[in-house]
């Protein structure tokens, strides 16, 4: 199994990005499944035509995180559309789901899962190494895939090791960073602690406009963000899977803007 898993949106630009580079990097690469995070594709939440966006552009899965409910009007879109998760360790009676499954070529059923850490982080989210536990019980035979959207490397890290060799897969989201510690354990997990962003990298700060966001440094006050204008680049990461036994033989980070190839 070839997963692909694409990291934080952001803005139109990283729209753009993505709905330009999935489709081919799905065919180039033999991709059986291929994961979009769009936290931040309405710079903070997601618009239902947004995520319709996404998956049009080839993402089987679209994951969300912090800013779940900044956009009031993705609510019903969460109830009717499987594939679109909010972070699966919130309250028992957010709308939605926090896994979905997938039906492989292989015969294999993948979960794929989001998660919201807590380190450093006011969102009152449940534990999600214990709500990780108990959706591993209640689906033995499946095969996983975690998108873990946290702020801290160390709590990222940490899920990797405490679920190493029961899932697959755990790449982490929400710091718009790519990092540079892709690994695979001996047990068969693979993870990386970010994947990165979709959309202005360079010219910003973290995808947004770099003027709005010294204002706040300097002056302590809110000023609202906006995505920063300049060169997108699509980040994220390859990961292949031994279908049979679900352990993970490699992982390889891809980064690359629109008039280039992805390496």
């Amino acid at each position: 199994m070839i997963l692909l898993a694409c990291g934080d949106v952001c803005g139109e630009s990283g729209l753009r990005i993505a709905g330009n580079k999935l489709r081919p990097l799905k065919k180039f690469y033999g991709t059986d499944v291929c994961v979009v995070n769009g936290e931040n594709a309405d710079v903070m939440g997601l618009r239902p035509e947004q995520a319709q966006t996404l998956f049009e552009a080839g993402a089987d899965v679209v994951t969300l995180g912090n800013h779940v409910w900044n956009r009031q009007q993705i609510i019903p879109e969460l109830r009717e559309n499987p594939y679109l998760l909010r972070p699966l360790n919130l309250a028992g009676q957010a709308p939605g789901e926090g896994a979905a499954r997938l039906l492989l070529r292989s015969g294999r059923w993948l979960t794929v899962a989001c998660l919201l850490g807590r380190l450093n982080c006011e969102w009152n989210a449940d534990n999600p190494f214990r709500a990780l536990d108990a959706l591993i019980k209640t689906r033995p035979d499946d095969l996983f895939a975690i998108d873990f959207h946290a702020e801290a490397t160390s709590e990222k890290t940490a899920l990797a090791f405490y679920v190493d060799g029961r899932v697959s897969a755990v790449f982490g989201t929400h710091t718009h960073v790519q990092t540079a510690d892709a690994f695979v354990s001996a047990a068969g997990t693979a993870s990386l602690t970010d994947l990165g962003l979709c959309g202005v990298e360079r010219e910003s700060v973290l995808g947004m406009d770099a003027a709005r966001v010294l204002k706040r440094f300097i002056t302590g006050l809110p000023h609202p963000f906006i995505p920063a204008r300049g060169e997108a680049v699509f980040n994220g990461a390859l990961v292949e899977v031994n279908k049979f036994s679900g352990k993970a033989l490699s992982i390889r980070p891809v980064r690359g803007n629109a008039a280039t190839a992805l390496c």
